[in-house]
């Protein structure tokens, strides 16, 4: 069989129309990039449970990191739909890459562009932008994930500083973060961000192992014991859950449009499989039941494409709700998630093999699914938007 071109274009409806030059430029870069620089070591780094740190520094290279924040704080001075298509690009190599933006650009770079002072603004910036520092995002706990409010990480006062204790999961880049951005309540439990950096006395951040899913991506803990931290590292500009939730509509955003890289990868993948896979001496590709499941993903991903489009219009005039991006990201990765296992089941047993990338798609968007919300939350995100009652009380 021959070498699958995983890049080629597969646009149904030609949604580029609705494209600038500029994000077709961006685009485009980054998928040469993907090419050039991802897809040929990443089934190793997976198989070897590694992370690429080298392409930290290649993403920022390609203005991966904050594309739609200004230049003069570290981003890329773009719109919200370049920082899509970016993230889309980014996934079709593999989501724990997309990851590695993600965290750096939404949950990182954002809160301290939006409620950082001025001087945190141009100390840490552009060195983030630059990935001359990586940083790592704190909110989820051990025992509190869907229910971030009943974080325990809590801080009390000590004059110029505060005594940091508690602990943080599932953190993707935390052990090899420089910097990290981390929710806490202060002793009236009201929630503030504050900036940590990775040589604070008491901070640590264990790697976690054994996982089967963004293998490619490093995840570990942070773990706060008496952590002194001056009071100039607390964001000043927001207090309260809507800093944290914020930063998470702004990384699930670029979720909805990231895994529609990965499903048109498991679908490119499918559709030359089939024409080149013979079976009762024709291409599978001519039977009507692979042509039904063809058919099945690229209307789905057109319909993904048409979402995240329409979605970062509404992000381009500041009138993206939560509750759109919560409909976008549960959509989106669900449908990458079955057009990978259909994908998978198309390729028979060669589909489990490291030979394609569909079952280490698949293995990725099952973490994918559940982190930055899960599945079930942005259910009810939207079920309490068109009902105006609270399932979750």
């Amino acid at each position: 069989m021959s070498k699958i071109d995983r890049y080629q274009h597969h646009d149904f409806y030609d949604m580029d129309a609705l494209l600038k030059e500029d994000h077709l430029l961006a685009r485009d870069a980054v998928r040469d990039w993907v090419k050039q620089e991802v897809t040929p070591i990443i089934e190793d780094y997976y198989e070897q449970a590694e992370c690429p740190k080298h392409l930290y520094k290649g993403l920022a290279e390609i203005g991966a990191y904050g594309p739609s924040l200004p230049v003069e704080y570290g981003g890329g001075g773009m719109d919200e739909i370049a920082y899509g298509v970016i993230m889309q690009e980014l996934e079709r190599g593999d989501s724990g890459i997309r990851s590695m933006a993600s965290v750096q650009g939404s949950l990182v770079m954002y809160p301290i562009f939006a409620y950082g002072s001025e001087e945190q603004k141009r100390k840490y910036l552009p060195k983030l932008g630059s990935g001359d520092l990586i940083g790592c995002f704190g909110l989820t706990e051990p025992d509190y994930g869907s229910n971030p409010t009943g974080m325990v990480s809590n801080f009390v006062d000590d004059g110029d500083s505060v005594i940091l204790n508690g602990a943080k999961m599932w953190i993707t880049n935390s052990p090899v973060a420089d910097i990290a951005v981390v929710w806490a309540k202060d002793e009236e439990g009201i929630v503030h961000g504050m900036i940590l950096e990775k040589d604070m006395p008491g901070l640590t951040a264990p790697e976690i192992h054994g996982k089967h899913s963004l293998r490619a991506s490093i995840t570990g803990e942070l773990v706060f014991e008496n952590v002194r931290v001056p009071k100039k590292n607390i964001l000043p500009g927001v207090k309260g859950m809507r800093g944290p939730l914020s930063c998470l509509s702004k990384a699930r955003y670029g979720i909805a449009w990231g895994v529609i890289g990965a499903a048109l990868d498991c679908y490119n993948t499918a559709l030359q499989y089939s024409k080149e896979r013979v079976q009762f001496d024709r291409p599978i590709g001519g039977f009507q039941l692979q042509q039904a499941k063809l058919a099945r993903m690229i209307t789905e991903i057109t319909k993904a494409q048409m979402l995240t489009w329409r979605l970062g219009v509404l992000a381009n005039e500041h009138r993206a709700t939560p509750a759109q991006i919560s409909m976008a990201k549960y959509n989106n990765v669900n449908m990458a998630l079955e057009t990978a296992r259909t994908a998978r089941q198309m390729l028979g047993g060669m589909g489990i093999t490291n030979e394609f990338p569909i079952m280490r798609h698949m293995m990725n968007l099952e973490t994918v699914i559940t982190y930055e919300g899960t599945h079930d939350i942005h259910t009810l995100i939207i079920g309490m938007e068109v009902t105006g009652l609270n399932a979750f009380k």
